[in-house]
């Protein structure tokens, strides 16, 4: 019925009310949690950086075929078969050599696609993963083109994660990172127009070892020249590493009170610890190596064991170096460096006209659709008017309470919106004329149009719901912007038109009822 009851006036009211101050709250200031939230402006709107990465995957391929010689040596002892000068040639490629007497069975178990014994105990080492020649005793193996997109895949989901912490530790709002082919990733960073910083940040694989420096200055099997970060001087470094930034769970910038400098503490987890308090007891006296990238960021002499499982870097950090180098351990390594293949600033300006085209283009669709409802249906226009100017607030607030990054396609979203509700009140009214021709009560009149036309009203709004919700599952970036808006859009008409609209056009009939045409 067209009677609403007080309590459900209330409850209309003030639901409206809230969300109007929710938009309002865009343009104040406020200390309240709930309406000191603002809407937040994309890149194309707000301005910012744009970077393209790419990722260098030859190290990885390097690193896996070297990884996979201790495999190959202990699968093929099992078989009482004997390999040897195990090298990597071009970074892509690992050779070694076989007595000729078995080179048939090698050739055997590497073309053999479903060796179960290989994938149940080796699943690193599984055939298809492999192509290779022979040439007289010497075996020649690199990725086949399924084992290089796995590692891709893999490398790209890996560097996704790194980039996502390291990004929202330093606390840019609403970034947008995606996903380009097997080997990019797409940064978008609104409102950040010096990318400086960030630029270093994801330039660094941020690989941490600690490794003891070895006296001498000749490089020997097992050990490496590596360089000081400054460029001071040069260590002879081990290659046996005691640990890795796998087993750092935090680290932050501090001041230490008795130097005075500025140091990164980090802590340790139960294994790291444990590895950490052994080398450190036995290596008193030792300089122990904390290498970044290959490249020796602090060398301190071993005073004590360490066995809290927490330690200090020093080094000649500024805060803002010691904050960044605390980021970059807490975030992880990445998997492969990249490389920014793509950068663009996007100035503010290009975003206030974006900005002022969508306003102007909603202002268009606004006055047309005010003009055609009032001249088509008089004081019942009006109210589907001001029904859907409410409708804009309550889509804005809702937006703005979650504090959603509003873009170019999430404004056409709002404005398809408008076209929605327009839609919804004109397929009422209609049905509400019909119903007046053979219905002498106007009250039951209005109350059965409102509910006949339910269904038609329902059925448009939820194909259309359906198809944003495949948008937003199916499409990324500006898909998923207008998909969001259109969305809540479609929450926020069903709302206006079934409850705000049909309250206002309730007190209107209600009072004018004895009129003989109202519409």
């Amino acid at each position: 019925m067209l009677y609403f009851s007080k309590i459900r006036i209330f409850l209309i009211t003030s639901f409206t009310l809230l969300f109007v101050c929710i938009f309002l709250s865009n343009f104040t200031k406020s200390d309240n949690f709930i309406f000191n939230k603002k809407i937040n402006l994309g890149l194309d709107l707000q301005g910012g950086s744009y970077l393209l990465l790419e990722i260098n995957n030859r190290p990885v391929i390097t690193q896996k075929l070297q990884n996979s010689i201790p495999t190959f040596k202990k699968f093929f002892k099992e078989k009482n078969i004997n390999l040897k000068n195990f090298k990597i040639l071009d970074d892509n490629f690992l050779l070694f050599e076989a007595n000729e007497d078995k080179i048939s069975i090698i050739q055997e178990i590497l073309e053999d696609k479903e060796d179960n014994f290989i994938n149940e105990y080796y699943p690193r080492f599984k055939s298809h993963k492999f192509d290779f020649l022979v040439e007289q005793n010497l075996f020649k193996l690199n990725f086949s083109k399924y084992g290089l997109i796995e590692i891709k895949k893999s490398s790209q989901n890996q560097a996704l994660e790194t980039i996502r912490r390291r990004v929202d530790e330093i606390g840019t709002n609403e970034p947008n990172i995606l996903k380009r082919g097997n080997d990019r990733i797409v940064v978008e960073l609104p409102g950040l127009d010096d990318p400086s910083r960030i630029k270093n940040l994801l330039g660094k694989t941020a690989n941490l070892t600690f490794r003891f420096i070895i006296k001498g200055s000749e490089e020997t099997f097992g050990s490496e020249i590596l360089e000081f970060e400054d460029g001071s001087e040069e260590a002879l470094v081990s290659k046996r590493i005691i640990l890795s930034g796998d087993n750092l769970l935090d680290a932050n910038p501090s001041m230490d009170t008795q130097s005075n400098e500025t140091v990164v503490n980090f802590s340790l987890d139960r294994v790291g610890a444990k590895r950490f308090g052994k080398a450190t007891s036995t290596g008193i006296g030792k300089r122990l190596a904390i290498v970044l990238d290959e490249k020796i960021i602090s060398a301190p002499v071993i005073q004590d064991a360490i066995v809290t499982g927490s330690g200090q870097i020093s080094g000649d950090f500024t805060f803002q170096s010691a904050t960044d180098l605390a980021l970059l351990l807490r975030s992880g390594a990445l998997p492969a460096p990249l490389n920014i293949i793509e950068e663009r600033t996007v100035g503010p300006d290009l975003g206030q006209d974006s900005i002022n085209s969508g306003v102007i283009a909603l202002a268009i669709g606004f006055f047309l659709v005010i003009c055609f409802m009032v001249l088509k249906y008089r004081i019942f226009g009006l109210i589907a008017n001001i029904t859907l100017i409410l409708n804009l607030f309550l889509l804005v607030g809702i937006l703005t309470l979650f504090e959603a990054t509003l873009t170019l396609p999430g404004i056409a979203g709002i404005i398809l919106t408008v076209g929605m509700a327009v839609d919804a009140n004109v397929l009422i009214f209609e049905r509400i004329k019909e119903e007046i021709v053979g219905e002498k009560n106007l009250l039951v009149a209005f109350d059965s149009g409102y509910e006949k036309s339910k269904t038609a009203v329902l059925d448009a709004n939820i194909t259309t719901l359906l198809a944003a919700i495949i948008l937003f599952i199916m499409g990324s970036g500006p898909i998923k912007g207008f998909s969001v808006t259109l969305g809540v859009g479609i929450f926020t008409t069903l709302f206006s038109v079934y409850f705000i609209a049909r309250l206002l056009t309730s007190i209107y009939v209600t009072r004018n009822k004895n009129k003989e045409k109202l519409i």
